[in-house]
């Protein structure tokens, strides 16, 4: 054997007969400190169940050298809440460390099929998993249960198709299929092919979870976004708006105000004109020929956000919803047949990193989170959520963020309260703040830019065109890049 070395050891490791007496000496002098059962570790502060659970996959073959990881713990990939971690052995005693017990049962050896898993033991294969958690159990004694319930495999199935579509759990079915016989889950397989078969359309077996349910019903949603919208409608429930009554204007203010939301509405995807060239497309109906589609864009939007009856139609129910929403998409997306006006889109689409919902699961995706926006009441609550819906579900091939807004802006205007404009000095806080949710699931940027771009437009005299185009001049509006980004941004923080 080598010369033992503290510095040479894992983080966290099992002693052993060879180095047991070398293993108590240094904890003795204080350079090891004694976690468990034959465990020990060379980091002497961190919290024991820290870092037990950080390494509980090297632990295994310690305790358990024909270990093989079976069941829930097969699927999730990780120790349960209550630190179980659930293995195939000949060795029937648990062994109860800090933060983690390792559960160990009989049962058939690894396959052919089974995976090498880290540290030495084997990982069963995704389809033995989820037919040995088919088999029901029971949880006792405060533990969680060996096997997932069967909302949570028809949730997780869901998940996949939701993911890699179809392929991916006729692939599971397939492999399911081949190894049940060996295992003698012939029931079991039989469970999993009905599921999935209902969950596919093509079989009616019942189903227990709310994923599954609404994926048998053809009303499939995305569950990552659900969980957004639900920390969203949550966030927005504990915040209290500024309410910002829109002002008596004329008929005038009212179209200087639209143009500009328009205006910067388009220039934020990308549909750039000068404020004289847009003005003139609009007010004029100068079309010009070079770029009619993009001229018929600014045009399609202003129409919609200078006609404050359409805005003050608000949806009453969820079919009313999608009506308006595709409605209003259509009439900005009119000029461009390709991009499929008012109809959902059928293939993916994402914005760098950021990938949307799927096709299929567009409309049940936001059936799901209408119900959501209908436990809001304030018109600024409603907004924030109405623009973040649709914005996150992007349904359609192109024009989401300039329906969002609209969507957005419609809620306001019916509520008696002031619009929201983004500035192009705005558009890298506005957009960052949808990453940051979209991602990470922040919601407090993204609710305060909000409040700040509706505070803004609340400050500027609209009354003409003129005035208006001074005060966002003055404010850096219309300015691009970081250094215009900060000059707005003091600009309004001094109004």
């Amino acid at each position: 054997m080598p010369e033992f070395s503290v510095t040479a050891m894992p983080e966290v490791f099992v002693s052993h007969t060879d180095i047991s007496k070398s293993v108590s000496d240094a904890t003795a002098r204080g350079e090891l400190r004694k976690l468990g059962s034959r465990l020990y570790t060379r980091n002497l502060t961190e919290d024991p169940e820290r870092l037990v659970r950080r390494n509980w996959y090297y632990l295994i073959t310690d305790y358990y050298p024909d270990a093989l990881i079976a069941d829930r713990t097969a699927i999730e990939n990780k120790p349960s809440e209550d630190g179980s971690v659930f293995l195939i052995s000949d060795k029937k005693r648990e062994t109860t460390l800090p933060g983690l017990v390792f559960r160990p049962r009989k049962g058939p050896d690894a396959l052919d099929t089974d995976r090498p898993f880290v540290g030495g033991a084997r990982l069963s294969s995704t389809a033995r998993a989820y037919l040995e958690n088919m088999t029901p159990s029971r949880a006792r004694g405060g533990r969680v249960s060996r096997t997932l319930s069967r909302e949570e495999i028809e949730t997780l199935l869901d998940s996949m198709i939701g993911r890699q579509g179809a392929e991916a759990v006729n692939r599971l079915r397939d492999e399911a299929r081949k190894i049940a016989p060996q295992l003698g889950l012939d029931d079991e397989f039989e469970q999993l092919n009905g599921l999935i078969g209902t969950l596919l359309g093509t079989r009616d077996v019942e189903t227990k979870s709310a994923a599954g349910k609404a994926r048998a019903a053809g009303m499939a949603y995305d569950q990552n976004r659900l969980r957004l919208f639900e920390a969203l409608f949550a966030a927005l429930r504990e915040s209290l708006p500024a309410v910002r009554t829109a002002p008596e204007r004329s008929g005038e203010a009212n179209a200087n105000l639209a143009f500009f939301e328009a205006y910067f509405s388009n220039f934020i995807e990308g549909t750039e004109f000068s404020v004289e060239e847009a003005a003139e497309i609009v007010f004029e109906g100068a079309i010009p020929q070079e770029r009619p589609e993009d001229a018929h864009d600014v045009l399609g939007t202003f129409r919609i956000v200078s006609d404050a009856q359409e805005l003050r139609k608000l949806p009453a129910d969820f079919d009313e919803f999608i009506a308006l929403l595709r409605t209003r998409h259509a009439r900005v997306m009119e000029a461009r047949p390709d991009k499929r006006p008012g109809e959902f889109k059928m293939k993916g689409n994402q914005a760098g990193s950021t990938v949307f919902v799927a096709p299929d699961l567009v409309r049940g995706t936001l059936a799901r989170g209408f119900e959501f926006l209908q436990g809001l009441a304030e018109p600024f609550q409603r907004a924030v959520y109405m623009m973040v819906l649709v914005s996150e579900v992007h349904p359609f091939a192109d024009g989401n963020g300039r329906t969002a807004r609209i969507m957005m802006n419609a809620e306001l205007v019916a509520g008696g309260q002031e619009r929201i404009i983004i500035p192009t000095a705005y558009r890298t806080d506005y957009l960052s703040a949808l990453k940051a949710f979209s991602q990470n699931g922040h919601t407090d940027p993204l609710i305060r830019m909000l409040d700040v771009a509706q505070r803004y437009t609340h400050s500027i005299d609209w009354s003409t065109l003129q005035n208006a185009r001074q005060m966002l001049s003055e404010t850096n509006a219309f300015a691009e890049g970081e250094d215009a980004k900060m000059k707005f941004n003091w600009s309004v923080a001094n109004r």
